[in-house]
């Protein structure tokens, strides 16, 4: 496995632009989960701690959280 990111955007993602990336493949050697703007993919990435991405994803799926 490599240290370097393999972004993905969610195909829930065509929305007009407000998308994020994120890079699930550096949670086993890691444990985060790097979060980027897919509209500056040479800006910086925010680094999440696995558990902490978790917890947000199944927050937005419950309804905890919306946009």
């Amino acid at each position: 496995m490599t240290n370097a990111p393999h972004w993905f955007k969610s195909s829930y993602s065509d929305n007009g632009g407000t998308c994020i990336e994120v890079a699930a493949n550096l949670v086993a050697t890691h444990g985060l989960v790097p979060v980027r703007d897919s509209k500056n993919t040479a800006g910086p990435a925010l680094a999440v701690s696995a558990t902490a991405f978790a917890s947000f994803v199944a927050s937005v799926k419950t309804g905890d959280i919306t946009g």
